[in-house]
């Protein structure tokens, strides 16, 4: 592995710019906050924040060495390389679902509009330090790479603002005031109004597109042959948490079963919501359940399985640290075992190839009973106890429709954590009929 001892020329006036940019955006914020906000502190304290990122732009702009520490770079390579190559995995999800929480338990200290630029302001510090590093420049700046970094910042930003909205509004509500949505009921014209916004809505797209296409050259490889099959071998970005789940699960189900749940979840939202509250404005509080599930679905099992699978997943499928050259000589031995093999090979029982169909079912007994208990006899249990008002309003149809769906979408996290914890491959093993699970 090359490491760059003098980060390049052009790197150089890449990173200056990058913070030249960063630098303008704190002063703009300072002036926000200086005469929109009447607020001169936080003015000052921005314009500082802002002198810290120029300082960066004018020493890489000057020709400055300034990268991120080897010792720093290393240590992360050796963390994510623990518990035999399966820590980076599980650190990765671990860390997104503590702050997937986080968030929605602090929301309002996030939202504000204040720690939220500063959380984008650490990020972009970090981005800019980490782009020094070879192997995460090359990673991140891949033509076909770019737009899931776009994507990290529009879900951050998308999700930051209905829920600063929300807060606002759970709070007015609970002064007993009207959301404010309810104040800004006022009726604009299609035209003028709603046409030349669409305008230029359109104007600027294009010119994002042009300038896009001008920069950024099409990712376009040779012709597809059989003879050299490119390692990693990635779906488009949009299907790579499907690629992900197929680490955990046989392709029927990781890329058939599940998704198909999907499309029938997402069809099926309006005749289970039972909740008439939050129609028409942002609230929270008013739609937790519906809201941390939609969101756990979407940000947790799908967009930053989009990220591992873009930035974290290299040759073999292999789990590579940031800052870790991707070496398809990489080997981690891993030893998964199946349900049916723990189960039965303490106790001494072997069951020989070739056996029928009741053999089959003797030696999947265990995973089998365990399936028919997770999707038969939960729902029932939830419906006596937890989430018996759920049950109470919602009828039988509805609920058990809705515990079913929500069994298939947390199925994937509970396969994950029985794959790094115990090395589970499959929990019903049937190769005869091509039936895992």
């Amino acid at each position: 592995m090359h490491t760059a001892t003098q980060l390049a020329h052009s790197v150089q006036i890449g990173l200056g710019v990058f913070y030249l940019f960063v630098a303008l955006m704190n002063v703009g914020f300072a002036l926000y906050q200086c005469y929109a906000a009447n607020n001169r502190r936080q003015g000052i304290v921005w314009s500082l924040v802002a002198g810290v990122f120029l300082v960066h732009s004018l020493a890489y702009f000057a020709g400055a060495n300034w990268i991120i520490s080897a010792g720093f770079r290393d240590f992360t390579t050796q963390v994510m390389g623990y518990y035999g190559g399966q820590l980076g995995p599980i650190l990765y999800t671990t860390v997104s679902i503590i702050l997937f929480v986080l968030f929605l338990r602090y929301r309002k200290f996030f939202t504000e509009p204040v720690v939220a630029w500063s959380i984008l302001n650490l990020g972009l510090l970090a981005a800019g330090w980490s782009l020094t590093d070879d192997n995460f420049r090359k990673i991140i700046t891949k033509e076909d790479n770019v737009p899931i970094v776009m994507l990290i910042f529009s879900v951050g930003f998308f999700t930051w603002l209905p829920f600063r909205r929300a807060v606002l509004n759970d709070e007015r509500m609970a002064n007993g005031e009207p959301p404010m949505e309810k104040e800004e009921e006022e009726k604009v014209l299609v035209w003028p109004d709603l046409v030349y916004t669409e305008m230029i809505a359109m104007i600027v797209c294009t010119f994002v597109l042009v300038i896009w296409s001008v920069l950024l050259k099409a990712p376009l490889e040779q012709p597809a042959t059989t003879a050299k099959a490119p390692n990693p071998s990635k779906a488009p970005w949009y299907f790579l948490g499907l690629q992900e789940m197929l680490v955990y699960y046989d392709p029927w189900m990781a890329g058939v079963v599940l998704p198909t749940m999907i499309i029938i979840g997402l069809i099926a939202i309006p005749y289970i919501d039972f909740n008439q509250k939050g129609n028409g404005y942002y609230t929270f509080v008013e739609r937790k359940f519906a809201i941390t599930t939609f969101l756990f679905g979407f940000i947790v099992l799908w967009c930053t399985l989009i990220v591992l699978g873009t930035f974290l997943r290299g040759p073999n499928w292999n789990f590579f640290g940031p800052f870790e050259y991707w070496d398809p000589h990489k080997v981690l031995p891993l030893n998964n075992v199946n349900l049916s093999d723990y189960f039965w090979l303490p106790l001494g029982v072997t069951f020989p190839e070739g056996q029928g169909i009741g053999g089959i079912l003797v030696r999947e007994a265990p995973g089998i009973i365990l399936v028919l208990l997770y999707f038969a006899a939960l729902p029932p249990l939830l419906a006596k106890t937890i989430m018996r008002p759920f049950f109470i309003k919602m009828g039988f149809v509805r609920f058990f429709l809705l515990i079913n769906l929500f069994q298939f979408m947390a199925a994937l996290p509970i396969k994950m954590v029985l794959r790094w914890a115990f090395n589970l491959k499959y929990i019903i093993y049937i190769p005869e009929y091509f039936f895992n699970i």
